[in-house]
């Protein structure tokens, strides 16, 4: 469903009036309709049944998220109006479709009063030191304009951290970030999960590099973050000091995103966010009868081998009983690597979703000769 949450996103991200929901998919649905209308200081949300109405109110950060579970699996189409076009999604034997069209002057406006830029969860105006340092924000809470990209990247993987955490409704989380680097991201995840979530968030944050390591305690101390510590140490074993509720990792290289995925499973970590980075792995080892085409040319055996590598974690985390999503994710270097595998524990999978993601994981690795690093930890 991840595609129909990225289109409703996209819709959004418009100064949206009015959107509606319509189509049941079921003649059981409670709700026939659903309308979402701008409101000046926020959305208000209509759901229709035979002989109901029922209200909801929802910040502007978070109509898009909840636009897409009121559609997800209840309504067939989705239409939405701003100044000048009309939006609308429709569906279609499980497959969805996206078109907009110009609405022309005649469209009436409703007068409002908002910030008509987007809602970002980490808002412009407030002094948060990492930005700071990062130099992204000024020391008024300003962001700088040549850094406005990576101000939306740092935004988009808070977003994708927050979609998983409200699901849950945590009290308190405790999260390993492996391969942390300079850890200004660890940083932020803690900034916004303690002070605007108010989470009792611990985190570790685990690095090869001793100055790195000790250069980022001090900064945890400097900026008054007692439950977030960093430590000298290997993803491959690593022993942690507490049960692990999220594990966080970003650009680990090549194999080192699979020790970290197999610790994160072993642990029953309840959420996992990951953005691979390097896979040689497989790059290394593929060959193909049947689909040569697609390793004759290096540059596409590389892009290949690198989305099968990571269609293959996915896969294995779906066997171990996670919902894993592979979200397009922008990078903060603005490479390729662009790919976050987003992973929430359900328990147990149904035994005939782990057979197929399984079975379909053996005849990958079989038709193109090759042994991920992960299945062999999973199930060697």
């Amino acid at each position: 469903m991840s595609e129909l949450k990225d289109l409703i996103h996209k819709i959004f991200e418009n100064e949206i009036k009015k959107a509606v929901l319509s189509k049941p998919s079921s003649k059981e649905n409670e709700f026939k309709k659903t309308t979402i209308s701008r409101m000046p200081k926020f959305f208000q949300i209509a759901k229709h049944t035979e002989k109901q109405v029922f209200h909801e109110n929802v910040q502007f950060n978070e109509v898009a998220d909840r636009a897409f579970e009121l559609m997800e699996n209840n309504f067939l189409q989705l239409n939405a109006w701003d100044n000048g076009k009309e939006y609308y999604i429709t569906s279609k034997n499980g497959k969805y479709s996206f078109k907009a069209r110009s609405t022309g002057p005649e469209t009436p406006v409703t007068p409002i009063e908002h910030n008509r830029k987007k809602q970002y969860l980490l808002p412009e105006g407030q002094v948060i030191e990492p930005l700071v340092d990062m130099g992204i924000f000024t020391k008024d809470g300003k962001v700088i304009n040549s850094m406005y990209d990576k101000y939306k990247q740092i935004n988009r993987l808070i977003e994708i951290i927050d979609d998983g955490v409200r699901q849950q409704n945590f009290k308190k989380l405790n999260i390993i970030d492996f391969g942390c680097g300079k850890s200004y991201l660890t940083f932020i995840v803690y900034y916004y999960l303690t002070e605007i979530k108010k989470i009792e968030t611990n985190i570790i944050g685990l690095d090869l590099k001793k100055d790195v390591i000790e250069k980022c305690n001090r900064a945890a101390e400097k900026y008054g973050y007692k439950n977030l510590r960093f430590e000298l140490g290997d993803i491959n074993g690593y022993k942690c000091p507490f049960d692990v509720d999220m594990v966080i990792t970003l650009h680990a290289c090549d194999t080192a995103t699979d020790f970290a995925l197999y610790n994160a499973i072993n642990w029953g970590a309840k959420m996992i966010f990951s953005v691979p980075c390097c896979q040689h792995e497989l790059n290394s080892q593929i060959k193909t009868d049947n689909l040569s085409v697609l390793t004759r040319y290096g540059i596409i055996q590389e892009r290949f081998s690198a989305l099968l590598t990571d269609s293959i974690r996915g896969n294995l985390l779906e066997y171990c009983g996670y919902k894993t999503q592979l979200l397009e994710f922008i990078d903060f270097d603005h490479t390729p690597k662009n790919i976050l595998i987003r992973a929430v524990l359900k328990g147990s999978n149904p035994k005939a979703t782990k057979e197929k993601a399984l079975n379909e994981v053996k005849n990958a690795m079989a038709e193109f000769n090759v042994e991920p690093t992960l299945y062999k930890l999973l199930l060697e």
